[in-house]
């Protein structure tokens, strides 16, 4: 809807304007459509203006304008992009349904099945505005985008009407308009920008950087008309050099000066915290040429001018951006020592990079047809698909693509020399998502430029990389803390909540059939009318959701034991008082995973006696039975249950040695030594040697169990410089 409507006036029947004399704006636009469209398409656009202008007949808009001027002027902008028929009626009508009693269905008789169903695309949009709470703005956001994913048209359409809202803004209160600017800024700007809409990406940040913060823009546009006097002369000097070169060098160009957008400048000097003075790139220099091979002659001839700054050369013609830009990019230190930048493209190159995916529209469903650029649209938008079937929330969702939308792009290889643009800082996880999400789910370890690396390695454009796999390997919940991609974090939370998800339905099992015993009772012996009962009354869906909230620890497992077997008396007639049963000890693994942790504070291995405490939301915490951090605990009969460990336990845990030894030369080696001898790995090493003259040493050590970490111990007290030992805990409260 148009951001400076007025409240819609009472609907008018359809009939056709008193006057047959078109308005002076849709004379212009028919005047552009009749350029590329049928005379008969042209009829059809005609008509669907009369409609609108009917049906919007008696509506103005806040400047005092009949409100039919704003969709004519949206239909004017995408008229520009060369839209179908369709599009340009879905433009026209983009708001009939919402502000008018015309339905869909008289849309669709009138105008055809694909008009219809853009405008009911971009009237569902427009039924909830963005509000200031994150959740509405977030799930409208999501609407937006699954809309987008659907039809493009419909994103081409929205973007137009909003640069045509933020056009005419000044008519709206400061707040509304500082409002809009900043989802304007946030959203709409970044989605043009990804579908390669430079022009309209350029104008929708200098519109919002006007209305969102006018005391800087004025400053700033005060302070760059000062300068460009000076800075103009430098420039000048470039153009005239550069060409003077070209054509000895035997090369015809197009050569133009250009200035910097001030929302660029202004992100440069808050970005690098720079005042307007040390900003000096403000100027440009653009060369245009006829082919590839001539954009790097031009480069040559440039760096035999000027020297280049070392570092700033980027080729986005080899390695094109994930919107389609190419060009080549160049800083140059010209005349007085100052830097200018110069980009080298071919005209076709400058015509896709004012115009994105809409400089070649097509719409054909054999995706062979596409051009590479539409195919990366294409692929973009079904990951946004997959974004949304992954993701739970509707701010999840808006987090994941936002970190898709402000990229900062890194480009790295497949060993099969594929390219892939990442965002910067991007993880080999982000990279393992980004070729299949089974990849990344199966990620153990890999391998960068040949070597070896962490997968929390920072990639670097050039990087090849290798994801090295194991068919029974999950994800790592740490990942979460470093990766990048919007996929990866959306795919590792899925697969997490899924993962967790079960785990406590099992963990619940166990807890709920441990707590049955009491009552003589098992799982499998509840019949199907106590669990039906159980269900109706607490408006539960299914046991598995009793089974995972017991497992969460948000029913307690002895409450609903007790409403069960009282539903199974009921049924059964079996007398009140049954005689108690000792209930079983839950058998701890410790490979258990999400739903059952091991606690950090107390560190318990096997041989250790446990005690299970169960946290609200987090499952089963197992505790050793002299941990501090469970002593309030322990009164409550309903917080806690036991556990025991299984037998015959073949994995490792972790335990931690705390030391005091001599000060000296080697001693860490001797420790390490030591522990090495005993069998035993240390995973973390940290000391304190502020202790006169003695170290304090903390060491996290893997081992398999408490005779096992006895072992370690004995050898480590045989060290001669340790002076103290004792295995070390970090008892605190749980939450």
């Amino acid at each position: 809807m148009d951001a400076a409507a007025s409240a819609p006036a009472v609907p008018q029947p359809f009939s056709p304007p008193a006057s047959s004399v078109l308005s002076l704006d849709f004379g212009r636009l028919k005047s552009k459509i009749e350029t590329y469209l049928r005379p008969e398409d042209v009829g059809r656009v005609e008509a669907a203006y009369h409609f609108s202008a009917a049906a919007h007949q008696g509506q103005m808009r806040i400047s005092g304008e009949p409100y039919i001027s704003h969709p004519v002027a949206v239909t004017d902008i995408i008229a520009d992009w060369h839209l179908d028929p369709q599009a340009l009626m879905a433009a026209l009508l983009h708001d009939v349904m919402e502000d008018t009693h015309i339905s869909k269905q008289e849309i669709a008789e009138r105008f055809g099945k694909v008009t219809a169903e853009l405008v009911d695309g971009l009237s569902k949009l427009d039924k909830i505005e963005f509000r200031s709470q994150e959740e509405a703005q977030a799930e409208n956001f999501r609407k937006m985008l699954l809309a987008m994913a659907s039809d493009l048209r419909v994103i081409l359409i929205k973007l137009a009407d909003r640069l045509h809202n933020m056009r005419t803004l000044d008519c709206v209160r400061p707040s509304k308009r500082r409002r809009i600017a900043t989802e304007t800024l946030d959203i709409y700007a970044p989605i043009a920008n990804r579908l390669g809409l430079n022009t309209l990406y350029r104008e929708l940040q200098e519109l919002s950087f006007e209305h969102k913060y006018p005391m800087r823009f004025r400053a700033l546009s005060r302070a760059i008309k000062a300068a460009r006097g000076n800075r103009r002369e430098v420039i000048g000097k470039v153009l005239s050099a550069v060409e003077e070169r070209l054509p000895q060098w035997g090369i015809s160009a197009d050569v133009q000066g250009r200035e910097k957008h001030l929302f660029s400048i202004y992100r440069k000097m808050v970005e690098k915290r720079l005042s307007f003075s040390q900003v000096l790139d403000i100027y440009g220099v653009r060369v245009i040429v006829c082919d590839v091979p001539t954009c790097y002659q031009v480069i040559g001839a440039l760096h035999s001018l000027y020297k280049p700054v070392p570092g700033k050369f980027k080729d986005y013609i080899a390695i094109p951006k994930a919107n389609g830009y190419q060009s080549l990019h160049t800083t140059l230190i010209g005349p007085f020592g100052t830097p200018v930048e110069i980009q080298v493209r071919t005209s076709e190159m400058h015509h896709i990079a004012e115009s994105g995916v809409a400089s070649h529209w097509l719409y054909k469903d054999d995706e062979r047809t596409l051009t590479e650029l539409q195919q990366r649209t294409h692929s973009w938008l079904q990951s946004l698909l997959e974004l949304q079937s992954t993701s739970g929330e509707a701010t999840e969702f808006l987090e994941h693509v936002k970190v898709d939308l402000f990229p900062g792009e890194v480009y790295v290889f497949t060993p099969q020399g594929r390219i892939l643009s990442l965002p910067r800082g991007s993880s080999p996880v982000d990279f393992a998502y980004a070729v299949h999400t089974d990849i990344g789910n199966r990620c153990v370890a890999c391998r960068i430029n040949g070597d070896l690396m962490p997968l929390r390695t920072e990639l670097r454009n050039g990087d090849q990389v290798e994801i090295i796999t194991a068919a029974h390997a999950n994800p790592n919940p740490a990942w979460l803390s470093y990766v990048r991609t919007g996929k990866a974090r959306a795919q590792l939370r899925h697969f997490l909540k899924n993962a967790q998800h079960e785990e406590s339905v099992t963990l619940g099992e166990r807890l709920l059939n441990q707590a049955l015993r009491p009552h003589g009772l098992t799982i499998g012996q509840i019949s199907a009318f106590a669990w039906d009962r159980f269900l109706r009354d607490r408006g539960v869906r299914s046991k598995k959701v009793v089974f995972s909230d017991i497992g969460l620890g948000k029913r307690l497992p002895v409450i609903v034991a007790r409403r069960l077997a009282e539903a199974q008396d009921q049924e059964s007639g079996r007398p009140d008082v049954i005689k108690p049963k000792p209930a079983g000890a839950i058998h701890i693994s410790g490979s258990e995973g999400v739903a059952i942790q091991l606690a950090s504070c107390c560190q318990p291995i096997p041989g250790d006696p446990i005690i299970g405490v169960i946290r609200k939301g987090k499952g089963l915490e197992v505790h050793r039975h002299d941990c501090n951090a469970i002593a309030k605990v322990r009164g409550d009969r309903g917080r806690w249950v036991d556990v025991e460990w299984e037998p015959g336990q073949e994995r490792s845990f972790e335990a931690t040695l705390r030391l005091l030894t001599k000060e000296g030369r080697g001693v860490l080696a001797h420790v390490a030594s030591a522990i090495s001898d005993a069998d035993c790995n240390i995973q973390n090493v940290s000391m304190d040697s502020d202790q006169g003259m003695y170290i304090a040493l903390n060491l996290t050590v893997q081992v398999r169990d408490r005779m096992h970490l006895a072992t370690v111990m004995r050898a480590v007290r045989r060290v001669p410089e340790v002076v103290r030992l004792a295995r070390g805990r970090t008892d605190s409260r749980p939450s």
